[in-house]
């Protein structure tokens, strides 16, 4: 008796769990689809992101700078040409302005949607179309503001600087790469990590001597050697590379000291070449090749410090990291071009030359990819050929400084 007694209490207790359970379960669903119907807001600061825009623009002007890494005069002359050559206007809630202002803010914080949304007072998918949307525009200018230099005058920036001149007056430009931080997915990632294990992207950059970019690729895995990457886009006719114009065939004598000479002061040997032409400067992780002379400075550490999402990238897609690095440089040109007295080129500049990357840069002359390869058949003759034209530099600025 006192069994079934049991028995029956304990299938009372049950179906009042179930009941209970059904009822807390509807409940919950009545609440979701309240939600769903009276949604609560949730980006109601008083300070709209239009207005936050204006109070940056009005306010002291460092703190605009600190903001998106420029002034206003340069900013109020990003728009008009991005209102002069692209398709970018208005949107139905937003500005240009705050559209502009909003991505170049992402890029110059490394901030996340999240700070974005906070900031500037827009809902998540909002950030996102307004980010992918300027990332296009900004993108397509490259070759508006990414051009080639005129090859046949000499830099002023050498021409005006006798450490430099006549030295490097046939010198028009520098190469070299560097890595960007990047999220690659899980099934292509090692292709992308480089000698220290980080998930990157190699860049491979031409930077004039004032510190212009000339030419700009984006994109390649962390794990491709530097050379490699430059002899992809000189033996492709398609890449726009911009070459160096063919060796000007003249005699020079030059009076080298050899080292019997350091030591006792002999008579000067006299030594003859026969071809000197127009060249780059590029990182000793290249090879010596006609037109291409290692070794030089890095010089992007102008760009790292403007833009820290290019260090700490966010988790974009491969393409859009592609297009964000490329609209970091057409800004860093931009800049350069229209605001000379910019803080951070002064910072950095030291004679229109960079100074060398950062400890934390990956180090490409170790990457698993190998030594460089032979690009347009060069060989031994052609190596020697750069090797005496780089020997007879240093050998022009060794008896300018001591004779």
């Amino acid at each position: 008796m006192s069994t079934s007694r049991s028995v029956e209490q304990w299938d009372e207790e049950f179906e009042c769990l179930i009941d209970l359970t059904l009822g807390l379960m509807a409940l919950n669903e009545g609440q979701r689809y309240v939600n769903r119907i009276q949604r609560m807001p949730m980006h109601t600061s008083i300070r709209t992101g239009h207005q936050y825009m204006l109070e940056l623009i009005n306010d002291h002007p460092d703190r605009l700078f600190n903001k998106i890494r420029m002034y206003r005069p340069c900013f109020e002359m990003l728009i008009q040409v991005l209102r002069q050559q692209t398709a970018l206007q208005n949107s139905r809630f937003l500005t240009l302005e705050e559209q502009v202002m909003i991505f170049i803010y992402v890029i110059s914080q490394k901030a996340t949607n999240r700070m974005a949304m906070e900031d500037w007072q827009h809902s998540g998918s909002t950030i996102s179309i307004v980010f992918t949307r300027i990332c296009k525009a900004i993108a397509s200018l490259s070759p508006i503001f990414i051009k080639p230099p005129n090859f046949d005058d000499v830099p002023d920036e050498i021409r005006f600087n006798p450490k430099y001149y006549p030295y490097f007056q046939d010198c028009v430009g520098a190469i070299d790469g560097t890595h960007i931080a990047a999220h690659a997915p899980s099934n292509v990632a090692n292709n992308y990590r480089g000698r220290k294990s980080n998930v990157t992207t190699n860049m491979l950059a031409v930077c004039s001597f004032d510190m212009l970019f000339t030419y700009v690729v984006t994109g390649w895995e962390g794990a491709v050697h530097d050379s490699r990457v430059l002899t992809t886009q000189l033996e492709d006719p398609n890449s726009g590379f911009p070459h160096p114009p063919p060796g000007i065939h003249r005699l020079i004598f030059v009076v080298l000291f050899d080292l019997l000479i350091k030591l006792i002061m002999s008579l000067p040997i006299l030594v003859l070449y026969n071809r000197v032409e127009k060249y780059y400067l590029v990182d000793s992780g290249y090879s010596n090749k006609p037109g291409y002379l290692a070794p030089f400075q890095r010089c992007f550490g102008v760009l790292k410090a403007r833009f820290p999402i290019l260090r700490f990238m966010t988790n974009f897609s491969l393409v859009r990291q592609r297009e964000i690095a490329m609209c970091c440089c057409v800004f860093h040109n931009f800049i350069k071009l229209h605001n000379r007295d910019d803080p951070l080129f002064q910072r950095f500049g030291v004679d229109g030359v960079m100074p060398p990357p950062d400890s934390d840069d990956e180090d490409n002359t170790a990457s698993s990819s190998g030594t460089a390869a032979n690009p347009h058949g060069y060989g031994r003759n052609d190596e020697n050929l750069a090797n005496s034209m780089r020997d007879h530099i240093m050998i022009q600025m060794y008896l300018h400084y001591n004779m």
